[in-house]
């Protein structure tokens, strides 16, 4: 018997995700947590096979982060992300979390099932679309920004102007503008928002 515990903060996905697994012979649900904290506990008292792990949870810790938590128990539970977000940063972020697996919210009943009996074996279970994703970024050029200009680049996603920018990091508003036309030419944009847009996308900034 495949045991599941199910890790999302909204009820009536919850009910629902119960309700289809529990249809199925092999597989029962045997707890469900609403926050990642209450997961992490759950998973160390009822002992599940499988993790079905939301990646939000408001403000509070995200399901990448418990995921990372999860994987580092003794005799760890698969973890099988179930999520509405699929950028490539939230992708990347939960593989190298330890998931092994990642759905979207509106794939087929029958695809959900499947991946929960792959999790459970041992084996990766990217739904199609997500798995064409993370082909497609390992194929394509790697963006390489500098750590000084990762820096630059989370101040200006906080909304700051360069003069800001400049105080904060100690050095010149021209300084600041030679990292955003370094920036914007990696990134192949041509405005701030752009790049910001742009960084999150490629996993640069979270």
């Amino acid at each position: 018997m495949i045991r599941v515990v199910i890790a999302d903060d909204h009820p009536v996905v919850r009910a629902g995700l119960r309700a289809l697994l529990e249809h199925e012979d092999d597989l029962t649900v045997v707890g469900e947590a609403a926050t990642p904290d209450d997961a992490f506990a759950l998973v160390q008292s009822v002992n599940p096979s499988v993790v079905l792990m939301d990646l939000q949870f408001g403000e509070r810790e995200s399901g990448a982060d418990v995921t990372r938590r999860i994987r580092a128990l003794d005799a760890a539970p698969y973890v099988l992300v179930l999520t509405n977000y699929d950028t490539d940063g939230d992708i990347l972020g939960a593989v190298e979390a330890g998931a092994s697996g990642y759905l979207l919210k509106d794939a087929p009943p029958h695809e959900l099932i499947a991946a929960v009996r792959a999790a459970a074996a041992g084996e990766s279970a990217l739904a199609p679309v997500i798995a064409g994703r993370l082909l497609d970024r390992m194929r394509a050029p790697q963006v390489s920004l500098s750590k000084r200009e990762i820096e630059v680049l989370e101040r200006v996603a906080a909304g700051m102007s360069n003069a800001a920018i400049a105080g904060e990091m100690f050095v010149s508003q021209t300084t600041v503008k030679s990292h955003l036309v370094h920036i914007f030419s990696k990134l192949n944009v041509s405005s701030r928002t752009a790049a910001v847009s742009k960084a999150r996308e490629l996993g640069v900034l979270r």
